[in-house]
């Protein structure tokens, strides 16, 4: 069964969804979220484990049903046309979920034939190639490590040729190597017009991606592009260093003042949204010690902290 051609009301996004919503139970997984996604971006979905993330792919793939909200996917409405997004979309879940007693080449072969592929050997051969798996395609994927595990599932996600790659922390447990030749083939597919959704919870990714959507709580916080979530952060950042910065710490927490202090290696990076003068605060409070205090440019990390812990107090 080859993957038909795609739908009428095609558009500017692959990914165009508003008000999705699940409950298990009296919980409530996903909150009304609201995401687009252009054709050929690489969005970063982010957020705490047991946020939502998971739960938004699966009903994005159609998976999963909404109990409510709208929206359309590769230009399929959501609910009503969910068998047609399935045919066109790849998805790569946390666990490797292949026979690891069968041979690279023989899994794919098997994927081939469940979608009854004519061409499911060419198709294969084309795959292996790709992701540098030739070499290796009589190896059995039990005895591979996480990063080959990882293009063998990659491989698998492409061989029916979706317009849309879903890819859940991919890259969980693998090597800094593994992990830079998976973005690198990443890029080059979304270069040629995938359009790919990727949760993960490693910053450097999440800076590799052309816009960013972040979750908590199964409520969207912040979405666009990286400089836009910094900005719409509105937080300032001075990075603190000097000798026995835990009682920075410890100050920050003791003070009523809205002040996030987080460790950054031989630093402590200090965070505001409301505040603009912790040097004259930290004179104020700590005097005597010897502590310097810089403004610098506030990162990624310091947000999405910063969000967490606004998430977790409400």
């Amino acid at each position: 069964m080859s993957t038909p051609a795609a739908g009428e009301g095609r558009d500017e996004y692959a990914i165009d969804v508003r008000g999705l919503t699940k409950h298990f139970g009296a919980r409530k997984a996903v909150d009304g979220i609201d995401i687009k996604v252009r054709r050929g971006e690489i969005c970063g979905f982010l957020g705490p484990n047991g946020s939502g993330k998971t739960t938004t792919i699966r009903l994005l793939c159609g998976l999963l049903q909404p109990d409510a909200g709208e929206g359309h996917c590769l230009g399929f409405d959501l609910v009503k046309q969910s068998r047609q997004i399935k045919l066109r979309t790849g998805y790569m879940t946390q666990k490797f979920g292949l026979y690891e007693d069968l041979a690279i080449e023989e899994n794919l072969l098997f994927i081939a034939e469940v979608y009854d592929m004519a061409d499911g050997r060419e198709r294969v051969a084309r795959a292996l190639e790709r992701l540098g798996l030739t070499s290796r395609r009589q190896q059995l994927a039990g005895s591979l490590s996480g990063g080959w595990k990882q293009r063998l599932a990659l491989a698998a996600c492409l061989l029916h040729e979706p317009e849309l790659l879903l890819l859940d922390e991919p890259t969980a447990g693998v090597d800094p190597k593994a992990r830079r030749d998976f973005w690198h083939q990443i890029h080059l597919l979304a270069a040629e017009g995938l359009t790919v959704l990727v949760s993960t919870h490693y910053m450097d990714e999440a800076e590799r991606c052309h816009r960013l959507a972040y979750i908590s709580y199964g409520k969207l916080l912040t979405a666009g592009t990286m400089r836009e979530v910094i900005d719409q952060s509105k937080l300032r950042t001075w990075e603190v260093t000097g000798t026995h910065l835990d009682r920075v710490i410890a100050l920050t927490a003791q003070d009523e003042a809205d002040w996030m202090a987080v460790p950054f290696g031989a630093a402590v990076h200090v965070s505001s949204d409301t505040r603009s003068d912790f040097p004259q605060w930290l004179q104020q409070h700590a005097q005597g010690q010897a502590w310097q205090a810089q403004e610098i440019p506030t990162g990624l990390e310091d947000v999405f902290i910063h969000l967490s812990r606004h998430a977790n107090s409400d």
